[in-house]
């Protein structure tokens, strides 16, 4: 017999190579190229004749945004962008046991409530579990049907027959195609079987739902070449220490990124939080050390949550940098200032910081908040309950101006506080409307003299 081709495959980006490679040319990652055996048995039918269509003047095409479905959930129709757009693609990933599954089939079972049909496509468990989870959140409507499946051929063939309204496929690892002659979850199968599947939510206008698997490092498995094929990205975060989950949009072409949806998992499934600043903030110390509230912008919607820091002297060696929920190096680098600017000596101390509540913070506003809380834990001194802080500092300890400074002031006047420590340069014009005291400063320097009670 003839001896099957193979490609080797990298499982981060998805380059082709003829031979095996230690580290990819494309991505630059080492050790994930892994070998599969190309096609042998043609797509049925000409992708050529999927769409057929002519060019259109832009002023002759219909859309509107009131056309998007509302799910019913408040929370997701924010993350995307407002509501679904038909034959948009949507990947969601996250941990196992995370909700995925659950908020889809709440999703499913509001639209089928409204006259909808809705299918949903499950690899991974019988329709018996289905239905124990669907009693359990109350999802029992005539509209919204479960199919378990995990052939392609045969989805697309259920897709074209029923033509419902939204398919949600649990999951795309599950899925293979016969022709492709690797195991179900390959890169080969994992690629055909989303293409395929995206090419049809294109051409017949079904909203479609992709659940990816995750790896161990929290991203989705597969080629990234999946991510870029569909066009929304969710990502769901959280952990088993807290109720709530947040559904993070990534990617979006229809509507802003970085957007967050806040839910609280119960009994009856996930359920939408529609004040997420009161939930991060209800436990709050009164009069800690190290502790300081900080107004963020998670996409359109701004954001308070606490920042708490432990700074404490080391006597047995190395220092210790820990940090949960923002960026390591950005700790590290805001000690190094501190240290260099203030004349505060923190060489030798560990440090800890953690933002309360489990939420990740990746922009450069909550630099004044980070310094503001080792100042107060390295000084045992605590901040004014009713102060907020936000700016970002340069490494000549320079505060500058963040976007959007008026919708965080205005955020944290809702919430009670009365003073907003801020950059100088966003002093003027901030907080319109509202009657917060605002305290403009330059350099960290003169921080200490607002900061404290």
């Amino acid at each position: 017999m003839k001896k099957p081709k193979t490609t080797f495959f990298c499982q981060n980006c998805g380059h082709q190579s003829a031979k095996w490679l230690g580290r990819c040319p494309s991505c630059g990652e080492w050790n994930q190229c892994v070998e599969e055996e190309e096609r042998v048995t043609p797509i049925e039918g000409s992708l050529d004749a999927w769409f057929n269509e002519e060019p259109l003047p832009i002023d002759t095409i219909t859309a509107d945004e009131k056309d998007r479905l509302r799910t019913g959930i408040a929370e997701i129709d924010r993350v995307l962008g407002g509501g679904i757009v038909g034959g948009s693609a949507t990947l969601i990933g996250g941990d196992p046991g995370i909700g995925k599954s659950t908020l889809l089939l709440q999703v499913m079972q509001n639209l089928a409530e409204g006259g909808l049909v809705a299918l949903y496509v499950s690899g991974e468990e019988s329709a018996r579990q289905i239905k124990l989870r669907g009693g359990r959140i109350g999802a029992s409507s005539n509209n919204l049907m479960i199919l378990v499946e995990v052939s392609l051929e045969n989805i697309l063939r259920h897709i074209e027959l029923m033509h419902p309204g939204i398919v949600v496929i649990d999951s795309i690892q599950t899925v293979y195609s016969s022709a492709i002659t690797s195991a179900p979850g390959s890169i080969s199968q994992i690629k055909e079987a989303s293409g395929r599947l995206i090419l049809t939510a294109k051409k017949t206008g079904i909203p479609l739902f992709l659940i990816g698997h995750v790896t161990k490092e929290g991203s989705i498995a597969g080629p990234r070449v999946l991510e870029h094929m569909v066009d929304t990205v969710l990502y769901f975060e959280g952990d088993s220490g807290h109720a709530f989950r947040i559904i993070r949009n990534v990617k979006n072409r229809y509507g802003p990124t970085n957007e967050i949806g806040v839910f609280e998992m119960r009994e009856r499934g996930l359920i939408e939080i529609s004040n997420p600043s009161a939930l991060f903030l209800s436990e709050r110390p009164k009069g800690a050390a190290g502790s300081v509230v900080v107004p963020s912008m998670e996409g359109t919607r701004p954001l308070l949550v606490e920042i708490q820091s432990l700074v404490s002297e080391n006597t047995f060696g190395i220092p210790r940098r820990t940090t949960i929920g923002v960026d390591h190096n950005r700790v590290s680098l805001l000690a190094a200032v501190m240290e260099k600017v203030c004349g505060l000596h923190l060489g030798n101390h560990d440090i800890f910081i953690n933002v309360a509540g489990g939420v990740k913070l990746d922009e450069p506003a909550v630099d004044l908040g980070i310094i503001s809380s080792l100042m107060s834990s390295f000084l045992n001194r605590s901040i004014d309950a009713g102060t907020v802080v936000c700016g970002e500092v340069g490494l000549t300890g320079e505060v500058r101006t963040v976007g959007r400074m008026d919708e965080r002031i205005k955020e944290a006047a809702r919430m009670g506080f009365s003073r907003c420590i801020l950059p100088g340069a966003s002093s003027n014009g901030a907080g319109t409307g509202t009657q917060m005291t605002r305290v403009a400063i330059g350099t960290i320097k003169d921080l200490s003299e607002h900061l404290f009670v």
